[in-house]
């Protein structure tokens, strides 16, 4: 039996029978001219040679609703790469027959632009997916083309049109009148995936509440089966007023601004996929400084500022007792992920879990004391609207950048 369940305090949209691909896209199709929607792809260099962008592109090839495609470049200061991300574009399109718009992180001409803004006292944060994301919204702005801006990574391995379509449609549907909508969907194969969420977030959130108590913003968060889930749409009236962070906070980070800006009513999860899968990360145990460790310590470190900006207080006698509580609430779902593998025949490997808890749980001290330390140590991104008015002509130059970078070629 499929299910339909709402919980939690926004709405859940479902993906229930056997939807057909087609109907979405006629009908968002009819949508889009009065809700035009452009698609973010924040795209690292090295996933070039991954498993999903090449069955991202071979779908998009096939997808007609889309106003505006903006492609994000991080990870290379050579013109070669920025030319090879083109070349693997090539056949993909807008609605009026446009080819995507690639953006050049590291290229000269965007990165005087951050420098312009570091002038101003305006960080934009270090090269990453939060960066790219935010100068990839800046670009949709300054063109002023579109109403809706869908985001997704170019790493999926399961990616189809209907997981865009489902993406879109709870924004672009007029009727709907969502602000902002998060994909959530299962992380099976021959094993349970999603480690950071399974045990890291939940428990978190679980840990929080029974510490803290209730409290609004933890409801909220934990009404997200995926809050992870690097795929989102929004309004653009949205993407001008989030501030987001730069690290792998972003997600969280994402879902709070949304909170701040956003009516309950005006947010929605949607299921876009019933299974899904991408590039996974190691889990680092030894060093906080890259793969999953490193992760949980951005994530973490989001989650805590974000709820001392509500007057939650932190100092390290408090976050003894969330590590404590955070700790034993993981263990306890381990045993029911165990038990929950062994019903469906999967792999389940006890130590590795156990060890990614143990690792997570020093994460989450590490963001704790540094937060103890300096409170306001990592700033967000500042919102597109504090940059309009800081540098009013800011948008301008931004579009005559990438337009310039697009006529070299």
């Amino acid at each position: 039996m499929s299910d339909f369940h709402q919980g939690g305090v926004i709405s859940t949209l479902h993906r229930l029978g056997r939807p057909r691909v087609e109907r979405l896209e006629a009908e968002l199709r009819d949508h889009t001219r009065s809700r035009p929607v452009a698609l973010v792809l924040p795209c690292l260099y090295s996933e070039l040679q991954g498993p999903g962008l090449k069955g991202i592109v071979d779908a998009l090839r096939g997808v007609d609703y889309l106003r505006q495609i903006v492609v994000s470049v991080s990870g290379t200061a050579q013109r070669g790469g920025y030319e090879d991300i083109r070349t693997i574009f090539d056949g993909v399109a807008s609605t009026d027959g446009r080819a995507p718009i690639l953006l050049w992180n590291s290229g000269p001409r965007v990165q005087s632009l951050y420098e312009l803004l570091a002038a101003e006292g305006l960080h934009a944060g270090t090269d990453g997916k939060g960066r790219s994301t935010w100068l990839a919204y800046g670009y949709v702005l300054a063109s002023n083309v579109s109403r809706v801006i869908a985001v997704h990574d170019c790493d999926i391995s399961t990616y189809d049109r209907e997981l865009l379509a489902r993406l879109c449609y709870p924004t672009a549907h007029p009727n709907l009148n969502y602000e902002f909508a998060k994909g959530y969907y299962g992380r099976v194969a021959e094993r349970l995936y999603g480690r950071v969420t399974r045990l890291f977030v939940t428990p978190l959130l679980k840990a929080m509440k029974a510490v803290l108590g209730s409290h609004p913003l933890l409801e909220y968060l934990d009404s997200f089966r995926y809050p992870l889930a690097g795929e989102c749409s929004m309004t653009t009236d949205l993407a001008r007023i989030n501030r987001i962070p730069s690290d792998w906070g972003l997600e969280i980070g994402t879902l709070v601004e949304v909170y701040r800006n956003c009516s309950p009513k005006r947010i929605c999860q949607v299921e876009i996929a019933e299974n899904y899968d991408h590039r996974h990360q190691d889990l680092s145990e030894h060093d906080a400084s890259c793969g999953l460790h490193r992760m949980v310590v951005d994530i973490a470190s989001s989650a805590i500022r974000n709820l001392a900006s509500y007057g939650v207080e932190f100092d390290a006698g408090f976050l003894n007792t969330l590590t404590a509580a955070y700790r034993r609430t993981a263990q306890d779902a381990i045993a029911a992920y165990s038990h929950d593998a062994a019903l469906n025949g999967l792999a389940f490997d006890r130590h590795a879990e156990e060890l990614a808890v143990e690792t997570f749980s020093r994460g989450l001290r590490i963001a704790g004391l540094g937060f103890v330390k300096d409170p306001m140590e990592v700033p967000q991104i500042p919102n597109w609207s504090r940059v309009i008015s800081a540098l009013p002509g800011f948008l301008e130059e931004l579009r005559e950048a990438v337009e310039a970078d697009a006529a070299d070629s």
